[in-house]
């Protein structure tokens, strides 16, 4: 059985380098159906909602709503987010950043409907011409060490507007057994296969997010718990000024 004490410091197969495009492909889309029936969606678009609604009539929009995804993958978290701006009628623009080249080549492929910018690169070293009023990510943070994460949370603060929010794993026994379950059914992706599971194991329980320095921004951040095992925090910045 498992350790669930505590995070699992294995690399996913998806961090290793070289992985052909097809099989990213079938990765990046069974994940997109993954999200969408497993509340991944639902609770990107939920942080989206809730950041936005912490400044209420004082948002200051520029026209357009700009957001910013790290580790953006193949871009279905930004269809999802299209999808519910438009029935808001916010008119929105994204930014979607990838390590892996992979990656973005699908996610272009993947979101030819929507108006985004796609950059392969690690995150830390794009200089980003005009920040986004959002940054986020989804299904990115359980990659990296507590250490780490505290540096994604300063830059993802530093290079927003309004804020930002991560989405991501829960770590618990019915989590691992039930996507381990369900992807031993129905996927055709080895790296699904693996990492679906290896991916709770390096998800989080509550305290250990709390304990993760905020970078001053503690009072300002707030957690919540979503179906299906999914933590959601979002961080308003102190200001909304550029």
């Amino acid at each position: 059985m498992p350790d669930f004490s505590k995070r699992s410091n294995k690399k996913e197969l998806l961090d290793e380098n070289n992985i052909p495009f097809t099989e990213i492909k079938r990765n990046m889309q069974e994940l997109e159906i993954i999200n969408k029936y497993l509340g991944g969606h639902n609770s990107t678009i939920k942080g989206v909602k809730i950041l936005l609604g912490l400044y209420g009539k004082k948002l200051p929009f520029r026209g357009i709503l700009e957001i910013c995804e790290i580790g953006c993958g193949g871009g279905d978290n930004l269809k999802a987010i299209k999808s519910w701006c438009a029935s808001k009628n916010i008119p929105v623009k994204f930014t979607g950043i990838d390590i892996n080249a992979e990656c973005i080549a699908y996610a272009k492929e993947n979101c030819k409907t929507i108006n985004a910018e796609w950059f392969t690169s690690d995150y830390r070293f794009l200089n980003l011409t005009q920040k986004p009023d959002i940054v986020f990510s989804s299904l990115f943070c359980h990659h990296f060490t507590e250490n780490e994460l505290e540096e994604q949370f300063a830059w993802m603060k530093n290079n927003s507007r309004l804020g930002f929010f991560i989405n991501d794993l829960h770590r618990h026994p019915l989590a691992y057994y039930s996507i381990s379950i369900l992807t031993k059914i129905f996927s055709k992706s080895r790296l699904v296969k693996n990492d679906a599971p290896l991916s709770v194991l390096r998800g989080f329980k509550k305290k250990e997010l709390g304990n993760i320095n905020m970078q001053n921004s503690r009072t300002h951040s707030r957690l919540y718990w979503h179906w299906a095992f999914r933590w959601l925090m979002v961080v308003k910045n102190e200001s909304a000024g550029d």
